[in-house]
């Protein structure tokens, strides 16, 4: 796959439907690999006739590990600005989902002119209390998965139980996908000390909201009524920040994107850039 270079930091990226005029920028969660972006999600977007550009974040997946190294919240926009640069886009559509819904943001606030439309997923201001979670939620941040090379099993349990209390009550997993998902993303890579240096870039930044009201963006915020880590609380902050931006609260949703929910996502990122079309 092609990579993105941003001064030393290598990013692994991959794009759909590279003959379509318009991109998408889907940028992922705290500790979450590129490929928590489906094929069949990013296939859906194509179909709606936009490419989309999934990519590995720094410190997880396949992009740069930065051992000992701390950076912030805008070092990873800068990031997602070096993606579009190798991908050969001037200007897109952005979607983050939660740590990615905060760097979607950050790319609108300081990038402006590269930005066409904003699609916030399950994210947060940065205010105080827009990032409450749950006591069990909490829990899947601030405990560290068992060893994996001391009992795969546990580690799989553990992965396949984290998934289901931040999932959504209405659309539940399967127990076979889960425990592939588990395997195959400690497969491809584990890192779970990225984890850590990513959550300090988050807390680092902190309250977003002031930066928020001065964009100019057509913008949907998009947050699921169960979620248990990031509460609705944040995503109604963030749309109350952003002058115009739409909310859509989406009823037993949690803090995933299951199958079921596809064409909700997808419908959520193609609203905003019908509204960025509208706007030229």
């Amino acid at each position: 796959m092609p990579r993105a270079t941003n001064g030393a930091v290598e990013i692994e990226y991959e794009t759909f439907g590279d003959d379509r005029p318009e991109a998408v920028i889907l940028i992922n969660g705290l500790g979450s690999q590129m490929t928590r972006w489906p094929v069949a999600l990013c296939e859906k977007l194509v179909a709606r006739g936009y490419r989309a550009i999934r990519f590995d974040n720094r410190d997880v997946g396949l992009s740069t590990w930065l051992d000992g190294q701390g950076y912030s919240i805008s070092d990873m926009a800068n990031d997602a600005i070096a993606v579009m640069d190798a991908a050969g886009v001037k200007k897109a559509h952005v979607a983050g989902v939660s740590m990615g819904g905060m760097i979607t943001q950050t790319v609108a606030i300081e990038h402006p002119e590269r930005v066409a439309s904003i699609t916030s997923i399950m994210s947060a201001t940065g205010a105080p209390g827009t990032m409450d979670s749950t006591p069990e939620a909490a829990a899947v941040l601030n405990v560290p998965p068992p060893d994996p090379k001391a009992d795969f099993e546990v580690f799989v349990a553990h992965g396949i139980k984290n998934a289901r209390t931040i999932g959504s009550p209405a659309y539940p997993w399967d127990d076979d996908f889960l425990r592939e998902r588990v395997i195959a993303e400690y497969r491809r890579a584990f890192n779970p000390a990225g984890v850590g240096r990513q959550m300090a870039a988050i807390r680092a930044d902190g309250d977003r909201t002031e930066r928020l009201k001065t964009l100019n963006v057509p913008a949907v915020v998009l947050h699921g009524a169960a979620d248990p880590l990031l509460k609705p609380y944040g995503g109604e902050q963030t749309a109350q920040a952003i002058p115009g931006a739409e909310l859509r609260i989406i009823a037993g949703m949690g803090h995933d994107l299951p199958p079921a929910l596809y064409d909700t996502i997808v419908e959520a990122i193609v609203a905003a850039a019908a509204r960025a079309k509208a706007a030229t």
